[in-house]
């Protein structure tokens, strides 16, 4: 054993940290081969004649009417030319945080493009509007554990380019966090990305818009997404390009035949991104699903899971930066089937290769948002961190003379080690109190869902918006009346 490396060796091995290691690079290694046989072989199809003419510049793809097959050679080239991190700003101009190679651990968000919005205290539904995206923006940057907002809910009751408009707005004016920004028009993406100049200034020199673009699975580059992309990469935006699958449906029902085709159509992806703007920084993820026959409708569980933490393998085996699943799912509101999920995303993501988690709070297959969703998986967040920094094991932490002084039958609760530490170790639920069950009967035996319930009411009506708010709404809205009818 080589004697060098100092204090740093130390340290590193004092701490303990686990992690979970999904693929080998030998497994990396075959589903890219895998990949790259459906892309020269199978193809994808390109809907968008200008997408086609630049796949098929010399040397490139081979196209067929919109069939296109791509030679291992180009994706080996879009690979090396894409960056490997992503440098993410908030709109104010500060650093946020680092997606990709050496970057930070993995980032949440919520969303996303939800069409209701589900009361915190009766679990009603109503459909989805400006003043609810006001308020779930707002409660999405007062919890820290969150990292960006993602267009949270569809706009119901307006033309579809003026309510991505004003969506856009009222996220931006309602948080100076990163935005993920999806739109339900392809033509909107473009005005809404002018939007955001006009109010947050150059976001392409320190970006703080994340534009979010999905092929359709299987195998499909539709025109929609062909004119996203090109809106974001125009401006030298980071872009995120995820994919969507549902097993046994949209994808083969084996967990490796999901995989191999997913990250085939990333690299897709990958490829047109460099093509319309070589070096472009490119997030990629899928979002892996099942498929119930019996109730028609998708649903994430633990395989998906382990799909989820596949792709972030393989993009780690690139050297890129990853998106994946955010744990939205099938509940009913902040219930138990709503929770397992949660924990399940959330930890796995942290123990594992996730880069970017943006879509959390929905509810129903993330049709239904839910605030109280929302404030419950940032205390599964901050908890999921805490495993996931693991602990130190070193001389000081052992204490081995505190124990010797305290010897059997003592107690360690006036030791120095446990003043000096017990802040450190303090991990109590802000949402609900620690009872024995003396005191939960005395306080008369409440239920953790309300606790939660009338927290999240009380955070929606305290937070305050930013100090700018009235100014960029302002400015926005005259944007969007000079864009479109005024509505």
């Amino acid at each position: 054993m080589a004697s060098g490396g100092g204090s740093q060796g130390r340290v590193e091995m004092s701490q303990v940290q686990p992690h979970l290691t999904i693929l080998s690079e030998e497994q990396a290694d075959r589903v890219h081969a895998w990949s790259l046989k459906i892309l020269g072989e199978t193809g994808v199809r390109v809907d968008s004649s200008a997408a086609r003419k630049l796949l098929a510049h010399p040397g490139g793809c081979q196209v067929e009417d919109t069939r296109v097959r791509m030679p291992p050679g180009l994706v080996t080239w879009a690979l090396e030319s894409a960056p490997g991190r992503v440098e993410i700003h908030d709109r104010l101009g500060q650093h946020a945080f680092t997606l990709g190679a050496g970057g930070d651990a993995t980032r949440f968000g919520i969303g996303v493009t939800n069409l209701y919005y589900q009361d915190p205290e009766t679990d009603a539904l109503a459909p989805f509007t400006r003043a609810h995206m006001a308020l779930a923006t707002r409660l999405g940057h007062g919890l820290a554990e969150y990292d960006v907002v993602s267009t949270i809910g569809v706009l119901r009751g307006l033309p579809p380019g003026s309510a991505d408009l004003h969506a856009t707005l009222e996220m931006v004016a309602n948080t100076t966090k990163p935005v993920v920004i999806l739109t339900s028009d392809p033509e909107a993406m473009p005005r809404a990305l002018d939007l955001m100049e006009i109010l947050c200034g150059q976001i392409a020199t320190r970006p703080c818009a994340l534009p979010y673009v999905n092929p359709i699975t299987p195998l499909v580059i539709d025109e929609g997404t062909s004119q996203r992309m090109a809106a974001a990469l125009e401006r030298g935006l980071p872009l995120i390009y995820s994919s969507y699958g549902m097993a046994g449906a949209t994808t083969p029902i084996t967990a490796a035949g999901t995989l191999a085709l997913l990250n085939a159509e990333l690299l897709a992806g990958l490829v047109l991104a460099q093509l319309t703007r070589p070096g472009a920084p490119v997030v990629l993820g899928s979002l892996p699903a099942s498929f119930d026959m019996r109730v028609m409708i998708g649903y994430y569980g633990p395989q998906t899971m382990l799909l989820n933490l596949a792709c972030a393998a393989m993009m780690a085996h690139y050297g890129l930066p990853h998106c994946g699943t955010s744990g939205s799912g099938s509940g009913w509101g902040p219930d138990l089937l709503a929770s397992d999920l949660l924990w399940m995303n959330h930890l796995t993501a942290c123990l594992g290769s996730a880069g970017l988690a943006p879509f959390v709070g929905g509810n129903f297959d993330s049709l239904a948002f839910s605030p109280a969703i929302v404030v419950y998986a940032s205390e599964v967040i901050r908890q999921a961190r805490i495993i996931a920094q693991g602990f130190l094991l070193d001389e000081d932490s052992v204490g081995l003379d505190e124990i010797a002084e305290v010897g059997p039958a003592g107690n360690f609760l006036t030791a120095d080690l446990t003043i000096r530490r017990l802040r450190d170790t303090d991990d109590r639920n802000p949402t609900a109190p620690r009872l024995s069950l003396e005191a939960w009967q005395a306080a008369g035996s409440p239920r953790a869902t309300d606790l939660l319930r009338q927290r999240t009411v009380e955070l929606l009506r305290s937070l305050p918006a930013p100090d700018d708010h009235d100014e960029l709404l302002d400015r926005g809205r005259a944007f969007i009346c000079a864009q479109c009818t005024c509505v």
